[in-house]
This record gives structure tokens, C-alpha cells and sequence, in this order.
């Protein structure tokens, strides 16, 4: 897509006042881990991606995993800016019935590829997504966004071998590296360090960028786009709740509630 830093900076905003306003007042919602990836995410959709919302089921599409699916609410996000669905949806997040739940569903949300949320299984369908769009001959690049807390799970270097194994270089793996999980810090809780180290000896290649510099994320989605013969894993170093100052860094805001003045606080910044 055509578009510009400014552009896409902007959009990341709208973004992450999205995801306020689906969290809302006095409800819990995962605010920090979502708002870690919104420029990631909207390079992503507005930038990289070749993706079609008239026709969500387009078969040449590239396909978007998000494996720590508590963060769906950037996914909806940008769903919702992009016009997958009317954007009055994000007003019934979590309520009964309504499109848009807790963790994304293929079956109900379209743009949604796979159900994802049981943690440490997104990378797994995104190998397989990957396997088979090389079967048909597809030209179709695969995208896959996991957690560092979410890579303490087995089944990520289950995904990991299999991947190096049948040389899956139509997939993108991105690691939202903001250094925080559910209770406490990382390297208390799981150090999964060396990153870097681990995924190169698991046969895949390997570069790291700021997840929330724009020019620096779409550079390295498209250098990454020219390495052959290998899986690839972009480690992102991000800040979690990033935008919403009172958030940043905080992990009572993994999965917190805002109070009204929080809220009014939040939106006052990302206006």
C-alpha cells in the first residue's frame, strides 16, 4: 500500500484510542500488551500486507496470526479501521453475543484467520498456513505476532523446528518484546534470554528492530521479505501499554481496569 510514516503514525493512534474506548470505564481489558503493538500492527495492515476487506476470504491474501490472543483488541482495532466491520462494533466488545470477544474467532469476526489465545499454539498454525500456501504455489507471506512471556510455552519451539525443517520463508514470526507478562517482569518470572542465540540455533534468521519507530519497522519488513530459504524472526523491543502514560511499563495494565479519570486521561493523549 501507498502510504507514509506520517500516515501510519497517525493511524497508530487511532489504534491505541481504540483500544481505550473497547476497554472502556470499570471493566478489565488488555490494554498493555495491545498497546505495544500498535505500530507493528499498523504497518502491518496499512503498509505491508496485501489483504482485501470487501473479501476477507481472498485467496491470494497474506494472513495475520496473532498468537498472544489476549491482545485481540489491536487486532479489532485495526480491523475496524480498515473496514472489515462497522466500526460501531467495538462499542460491544465482550458483551453477549457480539462479533468481537475476548480472544480473536475466525468463526464470527471476519479478518480473523485462526482462533488463537491458548498460548503458545498461534505459531503452530501459522507453520501450518505457511505449509500449505508453499503446497499450492502460493506467493502469499504469512504473519505471526507472539508474546515474551507466551514463548516460555513448549509448543513455540515445537513450531519453531518445524518451521527451519521445511524451510517456511513465507513466514514472518514478530516477537513483542516488552519485557513484561501477566505478574510480574520477564527475566523474574520465565527468562527466556538469550533471545537472539536461541532462534538462530533453531535455524532461523534473526534481526531485531524498535517496535515503535516507524521507519525502522517498515525497513525491516522488507528486508526481511529478501531472505530465502528460512523462516524469519523479528524481535521487536517495545514498551508495554506504550502511548498512555500512566499505563507505560505498568503491569497492573496487562489486564486492567480504567477508572473515569484514567479513561478521560487516555483519550486526552491519543487525541
Amino acid at each position: 500500500m501507498n502510504t507514509t510514516t506520517a500516515e501510519l503514525e497517525k493511524k497508530a493512534r487511532a489504534l491505541r484510542l481504540d483500544i481505550i474506548k473497547m476497554i472502556g470505564v470499570g471493566q478489565k481489558g488488555h490494554l498493555g500488551g495491545s498497546c505495544s503493538l500498535a505500530e507493528i500492527v499498523a504497518a502491518l495492515y496499512f503498509y505491508k500486507m496485501k489483504h482485501d476487506p470487501k473479501n476477507p476470504q481472498w485467496e491470494d491474501r497474506d494472513r495475520f496470526l496473532l498468537s498472544k490472543g489476549h491482545a485481540a483488541l489491536i487486532q479489532y482495532a485495526a480491523l475496524a479501521e480498515c473496514g472489515y466491520f462497522p466500526k460501531a462494533e467495538i462499542d460491544k466488545v465482550k458483551c453477549l453475543g457480539a462479533m468481537l470477544q475476548g480472544h480473536p474467532d475466525m468463526l464470527t469476526t471476519p479478518g480473523i484467520e485462526a482462533n488463537t489465545g491458548s498460548l503458545g499454539q498461534g505459531l503452530s498454525l501459522a507453520c501450518g498456513i505457511a505449509a500449505g500456501l508453499k503446497l499450492d504455489r502460493k506467493t502469499s507471506k504469512v504473519y505471526c505476532i507472539v508474546g515474551d512471556g507466551e514463548i516460555a510455552e513448549g509448543q513455540i519451539w515445537e513450531a519453531a523446528m518445524t518451521a527451519s525443517y521445511y524451510k517456511l520463508d513465507n513466514l514472518t514470526a514478530i516477537l513483542d518484546r516488552n519485557g513484561l507478562q501477566a505478574t510480574g517482569t520477564i527475566v523474574e518470572r520465565y527468562d527466556t534470554n538469550p533471545l537472539v542465540d536461541k532462534w538462530k540455533a533453531f535455524g532461523w534468521y534473526v534481526t531485531e528492530m524498535d517496535g515503535h519507530d516507524l521507519q525502522e519497522i517498515i525497513a525491516t519488513l522488507d528486508q526481511v521479505d529478501k531472505i530465502a530459504g528460512k523462516p524469519k524472526m523479528i524481535i521487536a523491543r517495545t514498551v508495554k501499554g506504550k502511548g498512555i502514560p500512566f499505563a507505560e511499563n505498568n503491569v497492573a495494565f496487562h489486564n486492567g481496569k480504567l477508572t473515569q479519570e484514567q479513561y478521560e486521561e487516555a483519550c486526552a493523549d491519543l487525541a
